[in-house]
């Protein structure tokens, strides 16, 4: 069973940044599409990152193009979400995603999820 581990989320003020990292075991990172997707309370999770298998493509809404970098490192079985710019909009709980279709991923869909990170943009 493929197993997706989130970290570094936290408190953030309106304009400052933050990195998650998101480490994958039990499995062939490399063969995997990987994303992000977020949820905020009251609201259905959401679309908010993807990158091809090699990482030579990368996908974001509009709502995060620009202040969103996503990443991953295939030698290290890692996954990484460099926010910048944050809004207090961006306030929910950061899901990392796997898929081994690109289209499933970016429609939000994931094989495995991991139990997320919190991150909380507030002055």
């Amino acid at each position: 069973q493929v197993q997706l581990v989130e970290s570094g989320g936290g408190l953030v003020q309106p304009g400052g940044s933050l990195r998650l990292s998101c480490e994958v075991s039990q499995g062939t990172f490399s063969t995997y599409y990987m994303g992000w997707s977020r949820q905020a309370p009251g609201k259905e999770r959401e679309f908010v990152a993807g990158i091809t298998r090699n990482g030579g493509n990368t996908y974001y809404p509009r709502s995060v193009k620009g202040r969103f970098t996503i990443s991953r490192d295939n030698a290290k079985n890692t996954l990484y979400l460099q926010m910048e710019s944050l809004k207090t909009e961006d306030s929910a709980i950061y899901y990392c995603a796997a898929h081994s279709g690109l289209s499933e991923l970016l429609n939000g869909k994931s094989l495995y999820w991991g139990k997320g990170s919190q991150i909380t943009v507030s002055s």
